[in-house]
């Protein structure tokens, strides 16, 4: 039996597991940034509220939609990045840690304020809208992988396909060109015509030194 050696896997591919964990790095430093500043008034929170306010009801947006509830809603935001940067930098037999990781890390901003910042206020709210940011943006990033591996799988089983196809076209034509180069096969003659006629039987030399020959009677007058 033929041993087919396979080799050593292919390596893969972690231009994805640095990227996206580059850029976990950078979008998570600033959102300790913007929530562990020591003055938030330095960073002009509620005049960018008010301003965003003001075009959100220019725009149509209710009046009972005010500050606290669009605070709430860039909560949920800010962390959406978060998750699906999140989603794309764990293995995908780990993406289920970032359930446990962004609450986690959600509360231990919001400990922090509370403990170390006098100026902040530390709510559950907060770790709430966080973490539902969070959740929606690594329920996208595993959508987004689904939808990779899908592709992924279907162009591998084209590819699979289309060589089993060449395979089996290269050996019909080989079976082709064997069956050109065998050599035709003598038709046998019909048994009938193995055996010569009875002119060409008495005509032959060898006839009358058989025992073939019929006896010759000559007639007594």
């Amino acid at each position: 039996m033929t041993q087919i050696q396979v080799g050593p896997p292919p390596p893969r591919s972690h231009a994805r597991l640095w990227i996206s964990t580059l850029l976990l790095i950078v979008y998570s430093a600033f959102v300790l940034l913007v929530t562990m500043w020591p003055q938030p008034e330095q960073l002009e929170f509620d005049s960018i509220a008010g301003r965003v306010l003001r075009a959100l009801h220019n725009l149509g947006v209710p009046e009972w939609f005010g500050y606290d509830k669009l605070e709430f809603t860039a909560n949920i935001a800010m962390f959406v990045p978060l998750g699906f940067l999140l989603g794309l930098a764990l293995s995908r037999k780990a993406w289920w840690l970032a359930i446990f990781l962004l609450p986690a890390f959600s509360g231990a901003i919001e400990v922090t304020q509370g403990i170390a910042l006098d100026e902040r206020v530390s709510t559950v709210l907060d770790v709430l809208s966080n973490t539902l940011g969070g959740y929606i943006g690594l329920l996208l990033a595993v959508i987004l992988r689904g939808l990779i591996h899908a592709r992924d799988r279907t162009m591998i089983e084209r590819e699979l396909w289309e060589r089993r196809a060449a395979a089996a076209e290269l050996q019909r034509q080989n079976a082709a060109r064997a069956a050109a180069r065998a050599p035709q096969p003598v038709q046998s003659s019909p048994a009938w015509a193995e055996e010569p006629d009875p002119v060409t039987r008495v005509l032959d030399a060898d006839f009358w030194e058989t025992g073939d020959a019929p006896t010759v009677r000559i007639p007594v007058s």
